[in-house]
């Protein structure tokens, strides 16, 4: 057991309907192989219909057509505050959640995952405060226990948000791209919540951009192997749980196979904790995703 190499699984959980199905779905494989992962929930309004007008921005309209949303998303998340009143996706998903706090670390991801990814680096404060309010109260009402961990949607956050975020008592966060933990320097010279970075691209930057659907999981499993210390990665519920869930299956079993065992982040900073850098970040464009994202500065 000492000589597998440990990935931390998260689970990004952004709609309603990823939440009602793919999460139920992703529950029974993962319990299958008795791994036990970070599933990141909104639980706010889903707005993620309201993606439509980034069709007019030539990247986004490009990642598009390589993974063809209608059959990838469903036409419910396309019209998802387009059309009608946006649900509350922890309302109307309260009984997937608690199922998934039995087994598995749960964190917040967003309460309006639309509207944090889309207005971070302009919001005020005041409106990050409220929006981590909303969502960490709900969320912690609907499974009981305190909520300990935050993912910034898109991996898009501010100065002002890793200053907020301080407030909350996190014992750490996951809102950026990286290689490592690390706490990161913020304006005012002092340090943000610990940090546990994603390190390997999601499946919808990379395939018919780097690789194809056939050759995916060797690809990521290879990505997986370069990375001898530390690893991260990271699945959608929208995504990997529902339309492509018989390829998560296999990547599942290719990574048994090779010695690799799926983990909550949270096991990943059980040593060392004061011994991780401090860095400071930057924005940065990466293949395969349009716009910035926030990455460790290394």
């Amino acid at each position: 057991m000492n000589n597998l190499k440990k990935v931390g699984l998260r689970i990004d959980v952004d709609t309603l309907r990823g939440t009602k199905y793919g999460v139920l779905n992703l529950l029974e494989i993962l319990n299958n192989y008795q791994i036990k992962a970070t599933f990141f929930f909104t639980v706010g309004p889903d707005n993620m219909g309201r993606h439509f007008w980034r069709l007019f921005k030539p990247k986004f309209l490009i990642k598009m057509l390589r993974i063809n949303p209608i059959k990838t998303y469903g036409w419910s998340i396309l019209r998802c505050g387009l059309i009608g009143k946006s649900k509350k996706i922890g309302d109307a998903c309260k009984n997937h959640i608690i199922l998934a706090a039995r087994k598995h670390e749960i964190g917040l991801h967003a309460w309006d995952h639309f509207e944090w990814q889309n207005s971070i680096d302009t919001w005020r404060k005041e409106n990050i405060i409220n929006q981590i309010t909303l969502g960490k109260k709900f969320l912690e009402s609907i499974i009981n226990s305190p909520i300990l961990c935050f993912a910034a949607p898109g991996w898009r956050t501010s100065d002002s948000a890793l200053q907020v975020q301080k407030k909350f008592n996190f014992s750490y966060n996951s809102d950026v791209r990286g290689i490592k933990p690390f706490f990161p320097l913020l304006s005012d010279k002092s340090c943000g919540n610990l940090q546990i970075p994603v390190t390997l691209p999601t499946f919808d930057e990379v395939i018919n951009n780097h690789t194809t659907l056939k050759k995916y999981n060797n690809f990521i499993i290879n990505q997986m192997k370069k990375q001898s210390d530390y690893s991260v990665y990271t699945i959608h519920a929208e995504i990997e749980g529902i339309k492509y869930l018989k390829e998560f299956k296999e990547l599942l079993y290719l990574a048994k196979n090779e010695g690799i065992q799926f983990c909550r982040l949270n096991q990943l900073i059980e040593k060392n904790h004061a011994n991780f850098p401090i860095c400071k970040l930057i924005r940065k464009k990466i293949s395969g995703r349009e716009g910035w994202i926030m990455h460790q500065n290394v």
